[in-house]
Protein backbone atom coordinates (compact mmCIF):
# COMPACT_ATOMS: atom_id res chain seq x y z
CA UNK A 1 0.00 0.00 0.00
CA UNK A 2 1.19 3.61 -0.31
CA UNK A 3 4.38 4.43 -2.50
CA UNK A 4 5.63 1.10 -1.36
CA UNK A 5 7.36 -0.74 -4.47
CA UNK A 6 9.09 -4.12 -4.69
CA UNK A 7 12.63 -3.58 -4.91
CA UNK A 8 14.22 -5.56 -7.96
CA UNK A 9 13.63 -7.85 -10.62
CA UNK A 10 13.91 -10.55 -8.08
CA UNK A 11 11.56 -9.49 -6.63
CA UNK A 12 7.96 -11.22 -7.41
CA UNK A 13 4.82 -9.54 -8.02
CA UNK A 14 1.78 -11.23 -8.75
CA UNK A 15 -1.18 -8.48 -10.53
CA UNK A 16 -4.49 -9.15 -11.32
CA UNK A 17 -6.14 -7.43 -13.96
CA UNK A 18 -9.48 -6.62 -15.10
CA UNK A 19 -11.58 -4.19 -17.17
CA UNK A 20 -15.43 -3.25 -17.20
CA UNK A 21 -17.74 -1.04 -19.73
CA UNK A 22 -21.43 -0.66 -19.04
CA UNK A 23 -22.30 -0.75 -22.94
CA UNK A 24 -19.86 -1.44 -25.23
CA UNK A 25 -18.92 1.23 -26.07
CA UNK A 26 -19.48 3.39 -22.87
CA UNK A 27 -18.73 4.08 -19.71
CA UNK A 28 -15.74 1.80 -18.95
CA UNK A 29 -13.38 1.34 -16.07
CA UNK A 30 -10.29 -0.69 -15.40
CA UNK A 31 -8.83 -2.60 -11.78
CA UNK A 32 -5.75 -4.09 -10.94
CA UNK A 33 -4.91 -5.42 -7.86
CA UNK A 34 -0.50 -5.84 -7.18
CA UNK A 35 0.73 -8.00 -4.16
CA UNK A 36 4.47 -8.70 -3.26
CA UNK A 37 6.27 -9.21 -0.01
CA UNK A 38 2.66 -9.67 1.60
CA UNK A 39 1.84 -6.12 0.83
CA UNK A 40 -1.12 -4.93 -1.59
CA UNK A 41 -1.52 -2.06 -3.88
CA UNK A 42 -4.81 -1.29 -5.97
CA UNK A 43 -5.51 0.86 -8.93
CA UNK A 44 -8.29 1.92 -10.75
CA UNK A 45 -9.62 4.38 -13.34
CA UNK A 46 -11.82 5.04 -16.24
CA UNK A 47 -13.00 6.40 -19.42
CA UNK A 48 -15.96 7.93 -20.00
CA UNK A 49 -16.54 6.09 -23.03
CA UNK A 50 -14.49 3.29 -24.41
CA UNK A 51 -14.50 -0.29 -24.83
CA UNK A 52 -13.96 -2.93 -22.88
CA UNK A 53 -11.40 -4.37 -24.56
CA UNK A 54 -9.62 -0.63 -24.49
CA UNK A 55 -10.47 -0.99 -20.23
CA UNK A 56 -8.84 -4.37 -20.00
CA UNK A 57 -5.25 -3.22 -22.04
CA UNK A 58 -5.33 0.01 -19.41
CA UNK A 59 -5.80 -2.36 -16.38
CA UNK A 60 -2.28 -4.22 -17.80
CA UNK A 61 -0.44 -0.26 -19.01
CA UNK A 62 -1.53 1.18 -15.67
CA UNK A 63 -0.52 -2.02 -13.22
CA UNK A 64 3.17 -2.27 -14.97
CA UNK A 65 3.48 1.30 -14.86
CA UNK A 66 3.18 1.17 -11.50
CA UNK A 67 6.33 -0.70 -10.62
CA UNK A 68 9.08 1.64 -10.43
CA UNK A 69 11.93 -1.21 -10.25
CA UNK A 70 12.40 -3.83 -13.08
CA UNK A 71 10.62 -7.02 -11.48
CA UNK A 72 9.50 -10.39 -12.29
CA UNK A 73 5.93 -10.38 -12.75
CA UNK A 74 3.14 -12.90 -12.96
CA UNK A 75 0.15 -11.01 -14.53
CA UNK A 76 -3.16 -12.76 -14.39
CA UNK A 77 -6.34 -10.93 -16.46
CA UNK A 78 -9.29 -12.97 -17.37
CA UNK A 79 -9.06 -11.77 -21.15
CA UNK A 80 -8.23 -13.74 -23.81
CA UNK A 81 -8.15 -10.57 -25.95
CA UNK A 82 -5.25 -9.23 -23.82
CA UNK A 83 -3.19 -12.82 -23.29
CA UNK A 84 -3.67 -13.84 -26.98
CA UNK A 85 -2.64 -10.50 -27.88
CA UNK A 86 0.61 -10.17 -25.86
CA UNK A 87 1.74 -13.66 -26.09
CA UNK A 88 0.57 -14.70 -30.43
CA UNK A 89 -0.47 -11.49 -31.93
CA UNK A 90 1.77 -8.87 -30.97
CA UNK A 91 4.87 -9.98 -33.12
CA UNK A 92 3.57 -10.05 -36.50
CA UNK A 93 1.73 -7.10 -35.15
CA UNK A 94 4.37 -5.08 -35.53
CA UNK A 95 6.37 -6.69 -38.12
CA UNK A 96 3.50 -5.95 -40.20
CA UNK A 97 3.40 -2.22 -39.63
CA UNK A 98 0.60 -2.64 -37.36
CA UNK A 99 -1.51 -4.40 -39.60
CA UNK A 100 -3.69 -7.81 -39.06
CA UNK A 101 -2.96 -10.69 -41.07
CA UNK A 102 -5.80 -9.51 -43.20
CA UNK A 103 -4.07 -6.33 -43.65
CA UNK A 104 -6.58 -4.24 -40.92
CA UNK A 105 -5.50 -1.70 -39.11
CA UNK A 106 -5.06 -3.64 -35.35
CA UNK A 107 -8.20 -2.15 -33.55
CA UNK A 108 -6.56 -0.60 -30.18
CA UNK A 109 -2.73 -0.20 -31.77
CA UNK A 110 -1.89 2.90 -29.59
CA UNK A 111 -2.76 0.99 -26.32
CA UNK A 112 -1.00 -2.13 -27.76
CA UNK A 113 2.13 -0.09 -28.28
CA UNK A 114 2.07 1.23 -24.81
CA UNK A 115 1.68 -2.53 -23.20
CA UNK A 116 4.51 -3.57 -25.79
CA UNK A 117 6.49 -0.56 -24.29
CA UNK A 118 5.32 -1.31 -20.58
CA UNK A 119 6.30 -4.86 -20.28
CA UNK A 120 9.32 -4.74 -21.68
CA UNK A 121 10.76 -3.24 -18.42
CA UNK A 122 10.22 -6.08 -16.73
CA UNK A 123 10.24 -10.13 -16.52
CA UNK A 124 6.49 -10.46 -16.80
CA UNK A 125 4.71 -14.08 -17.09
CA UNK A 126 1.34 -13.80 -18.36
CA UNK A 127 -1.80 -15.90 -17.40
CA UNK A 128 -5.11 -16.77 -17.95
CA UNK A 129 -7.66 -17.06 -15.34
CA UNK A 130 -11.92 -17.96 -16.08
CA UNK A 131 -13.49 -14.51 -14.78
CA UNK A 132 -16.13 -14.64 -12.35
CA UNK A 133 -14.83 -18.30 -11.26
CA UNK A 134 -14.29 -17.08 -7.61
CA UNK A 135 -10.62 -16.44 -7.79
CA UNK A 136 -9.80 -13.92 -5.35
CA UNK A 137 -7.50 -11.72 -6.92
CA UNK A 138 -9.43 -11.78 -10.51
CA UNK A 139 -13.06 -10.83 -8.46
CA UNK A 140 -11.30 -7.63 -6.38
CA UNK A 141 -9.96 -6.77 -9.43
CA UNK A 142 -13.17 -6.41 -10.99
CA UNK A 143 -14.64 -4.66 -7.94
CA UNK A 144 -12.02 -2.12 -8.77
CA UNK A 145 -12.93 -2.02 -12.86
CA UNK A 146 -16.56 -1.41 -11.74
CA UNK A 147 -15.29 1.30 -9.10
CA UNK A 148 -13.86 2.55 -11.51
CA UNK A 149 -17.05 3.17 -13.82
CA UNK A 150 -18.71 4.56 -10.83
CA UNK A 151 -15.98 7.15 -9.87
CA UNK A 152 -17.03 8.66 -13.42
CA UNK A 153 -20.69 9.50 -11.80
CA UNK A 154 -22.57 9.04 -15.09
CA UNK A 155 -25.20 7.37 -12.90
CA UNK A 156 -24.71 3.74 -14.86
CA UNK A 157 -22.42 1.29 -12.69
CA UNK A 158 -23.98 -2.30 -14.07
CA UNK A 159 -21.24 -3.61 -16.30
CA UNK A 160 -23.40 -5.80 -18.55
CA UNK A 161 -20.71 -5.74 -21.09
CA UNK A 162 -17.63 -6.85 -19.19
CA UNK A 163 -17.20 -10.32 -20.80
CA UNK A 164 -17.89 -9.49 -24.50
CA UNK A 165 -13.83 -9.62 -25.97
CA UNK A 166 -15.05 -9.02 -29.33
CA UNK A 167 -11.90 -7.57 -30.81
Amino acid sequence: MGGEQPEDKTSGVVIYTDGACSGNPGPGGWGALLSWNGRERELNGGAAETTNNRMELMAAIEALDALTRPCHVDLYTDSEYVRNGIMSWLHNWKKNGWRTASKKPVKNADLWQRLDEARRRHDVTWHWVKGHAGTEGNERADELARAGIAALGLGKTDADAEDDDAA
